[in-house]
């Protein structure tokens, strides 16, 4: 199957700077862009096989701007309130749920200061990166329901603890969902289970290609 979504094209023409100009990835320097991957990736007859499992699309860029593996960074943000564990989460504005902030790591950029400054853009919650950060935690492919064969996403995780605050949830750090973001929201992650249901609440679920991440890291 060949599909690529006509906004990829959209923004082509608007000259956005998510979507990769040429359409014809056999024209791409893809040893560049292999050497920089941090998943590595073969290319065959010169067009880019997405590592895993196929997203039943094996050509064209579903809806994802890029051709070959695109990096992102995501902030895991933990904060205990009232012997609860709390996580910080997003509405995504596209429609797909409610995920982790996160975004683009841009050209030279560290994914701790990408998901700090991500973090920052949809939520307005900035913090240390001297003493919040805690662990960046590997690389992996996201089973992101945007991505083809030939374009998809990495992201590198990065958690922040904020510590406990005994006083209760109504202490935790005020948060706003703005750029890519309609809501942000501190949400009961005891477990997978009780993130769930805490987003039920809010009408959402889970941003798919953060289900895996999420479920392994909270249990």
């Amino acid at each position: 199957m060949e599909f690529t979504h006509p906004s990829v094209v959209d923004g082509i023409n608007a000259g956005a700077s998510w979507a990769d100009p040429e359409m014809d990835p056999t024209r791409i320097d893809w040893p560049a862009r292999q050497a920089a991957a941090a998943i590595p990736f073969e290319v065959i007859d010169g067009r880019p096989v997405k590592p895993g499992p196929s997203t039943g699309i094996r050509y064209g860029r579903n809806e994802l701007g890029h051709w070959g593996e695109q990096r992102c960074a995501d902030a895991v943000v933990i904060a205990t309130a009232g012997d609860l564990r709390w996580l910080l989460m997003v509405e995504r504005a596209d429609g797909h749920g409610w995920a982790l902030p996160g975004g683009y790591v841009d050209p030279g950029e560290h994914p701790v200061d990408a998901a700090i400054r991500e973090l920052r853009e949809e939520t307005g919650l900035i913090v240390d990166r001297d003493s919040d950060y805690q662990l960046l935690l590997p690389s992996r492919i996201v089973p992101d329901p945007r991505a083809s064969d030939e374009a998809w996403m990495v992201t590198t995780p990065a958690a922040f603890d904020l510590g406990d605050f005994p006083q209760g949830a109504l202490y935790l750090p005020e948060v706003t969902g703005a750029d890519d973001a309609k809501r942000a929201r501190w949400m009961l992650a005891d477990s997978f289970e009780s993130l769930t249901l805490s987003l039920r609440m809010y009408g959402g679920e889970v941003f798919a290609a953060h289900r895996d991440l999420l479920s392994g890291l909270l249990g």
